[in-house]
């Protein structure tokens, strides 16, 4: 049976909502707790000389040029990159007063061949510019402005040569025709000097999920970064995330993304972030507010709205919105809040706009499969102020201080799901997630698994144990983060992962996915392995030489015990070991 939606809660229009006293309450909220930041983030220099390359159509670079040329630019150089447009505008003598302006500048027309073979790469300060084809490599930085990096791009072409969502320091794209185009040339060539930037995130390469045993698991945080800025880079072994502190520009989407949290964003840490979330909506409660909703929302929004918001809105004030997912909202909703909203607008990156519908998705699906009105978390638009300020349809879902206990970021999380569990009827069932969701169960075929135990020494969290006497397989479903690796690293292909959200108790416990009565050792009776497993390896060396005749015996024993028979078998008969 389905269980209703928010058995345990009212429709919020059942009291009467005092907006003087929310607001009092909220201020109150805010004078007893601060929003956390890092004082002294590490940081990482850009180092500008104002070595600029424009690159584009003929007509709208010189046009460029010659407005940069007295703007304290070290040097600029002309790629032409693209046909200029036919309607430029410009009749003959403006264009011969236009090339005698910039003939001095040095200047490269690209055909369409090599157009092709174009490649950048780099940031403010150390742009690499090259064109990469059958023949050998050709270094432009190095042709046209005579250093091994420019410092600065300056894209006035119809779409930029970089295709990223979010551009790198220091390469602009242009276009002449805009209105705020002086505005923009004007800030372009201002970037010459020393910049600092803060290090948004740090890894721990520890918790990681994206590689085990040359395999590779998760690749989450690989799939939402619009900047491009994380790679994975394979060692002599191992494959590893890289996070490129120049490329990054501090969206959080990867640390939101990441199930483990071996990725951290700084700014402040995801459990700081959380543990404020719970002290404001006390505070709030303990001041007198009622029917609390959380506004996630970018801080440069919050700073150009003309009103101030209703007195029962709480505002998240994050750096950028990618920076607090699912795990964040429905802490809200644990720890007080009637809903939680989202504020999106339409300069969002796609890749990030995805991430959050995506988020919003799995947040949706677990309140359902919770027993909760799904609709608690709902995206609003920048500028709809009667979104942003309506009364939630709810009331809360309790009123109780939320713990958080344990430090990893899985941990955290299983506390917020506890406390809804505890406040809803769950359905018993395994719900559908969006794909690639961090959420799911594994089936074990008992009859391929040898209980080698590869999955265990691949997987990245507890979710995969060994028992302590017994050969035994167990599994923790709220451990697993659905990376893959167990089912990778198997050799035997019995293990099959089972995606989706399981509201059940279940979910939480520790169970026996396979057991074995050990195999013990012919010679010394010690219990080593499981019979299956020496089946196997018996089938697999029957024709190695090694284990031929009495020797096939030595399969049967433990580790002690077959090296002593191999001695004994030396000493008795020296040259044997030359016919192996």
């Amino acid at each position: 049976m389905t269980p209703s939606i928010d058995a345990k809660t009212v429709a919020i229009d059942a009291i009467t909502v005092d907006d003087a006293a929310n607001r009092s309450a909220r201020e109150m909220a805010r004078q007893r707790v601060s929003w956390p930041v890092n004082l002294t983030p590490a940081s990482v220099t850009y180092e500008s000389a104002g070595h600029a390359l424009l690159l584009g159509d003929e007509i709208s670079v010189r046009q460029a040029a010659t407005r940069l040329q007295r703007s304290g630019l070290a040097a600029i150089a002309l790629l032409i990159t693209e046909p200029s447009a036919d309607d430029a505008g410009l009749d003959e003598a403006q264009l011969e007063t236009l090339l005698a302006s910039t003939r001095q500048l040095p200047c490269r027309t690209l055909t369409p061949t090599q157009r092709s073979q174009l490649r950048i790469e780099g940031y403010l300060g150390r742009f690499s510019i090259g064109l990469h084809g059958p023949d050998a490599p050709l270094d432009l930085a190095l042709a046209l402005l005579g250093r091994r990096h420019a410092d600065l791009i300056l894209d006035l072409g119809r779409s930029p040569v970089l295709e990223l969502e979010l551009l790198p320091p220091g390469y602009r794209h242009l276009s002449l025709q805009d209105p705020a185009s002086d505005v923009a040339l004007s800030e372009f060539a201002e970037l010459v000097g020393e910049f600092d930037k803060p290090r948004y995130f740090q890894i721990n390469a520890d918790l990681c999920a994206h590689s085990a045993s040359g395999n590779v698991g998760c690749t989450r945080c690989l799939e939402v970064c619009p900047a491009d800025a994380i790679s994975s880079h394979k060692g002599r072994i191992e494959s590893r995330i890289e996070i490129d502190p120049y490329l990054c520009q501090g969206v959080g989407s990867c640390s939101s993304a990441c199930p483990t949290g071996a990725i951290q964003f700084r700014l402040p840490e995801p459990a700081r972030q959380q543990e404020a979330l719970i002290s404001w909506l006390d505070a709030y409660r303990q001041a007198g507010g009622k029917a609390p909703v959380m506004r996630f929302v970018e801080a440069a929004d919050l700073e150009g709205e003309a009103d101030a918001p209703a007195g029962h809105l709480l505002d998240v004030p994050l750096e950028e919105l990618g920076n607090a997912g699912h795990d964040q909202w429905l802490t809200a909703l644990a720890a007080g809040a009637a809903e939680v909203r989202v504020q999106i607008h339409a300069d969002l990156p796609a890749t990030l706009s995805a991430f959050v519908d995506d988020q919003v998705a799995q947040a949706r699906v677990m309140l359902e499969a919770l027993g909760h009105d799904p609709g608690r978390i709902r995206r609003i638009q920048r500028g709809d102020s009667a979104a942003r300020d309506a009364l939630p349809e709810r009331l809360p879902l309790g009123e109780e201080p939320l713990v958080l206990s344990g430090d990893g970021k899985r941990e955290r999380f299983e506390a917020v799901l506890a406390r809804l569990t505890a406040l809803g009827e769950t359905s018993g069932r395994r719900h559908s997630m969006p794909a690639g969701s961090a959420y799911g169960g594994l089936e074990v075929n008992r009859d391929a698994c040898t209980l080698c135990f590869s999955c265990v020494s691949n997987c990245p969290t507890p979710a995969l144990a060994t028992g302590d006497q017994t050969p035994l397989l167990s599994y923790r479903e709220a451990d697993c983060v659905q990376c893959g690796l167990c089912v990778e690293a198997c050799p035997e292909d019995a293990i099959r992962l089972l995606p989706g959200f399981l509201a059940d108790a279940s979910r939480t416990e520790r169970q026996v996915r396979h057991e074995e009565a050990p195999f013990c050792c012919i010679r010394c009776d010690k219990p080593f392995a499981t019979a299956a497993t020496i089946a196997t390896i018996k089938a697999k060396l029957a024709d190695h030489p090694y284990f031929a005749g009495d020797a096939a015996a030595r399969l049967e024993m433990c580790e002690d015990c077959r090296v002593k028979d191999v001695w004994q078998s030396m000493a008795r008969d020296p040259e044997s070991q030359l016919k192996v």
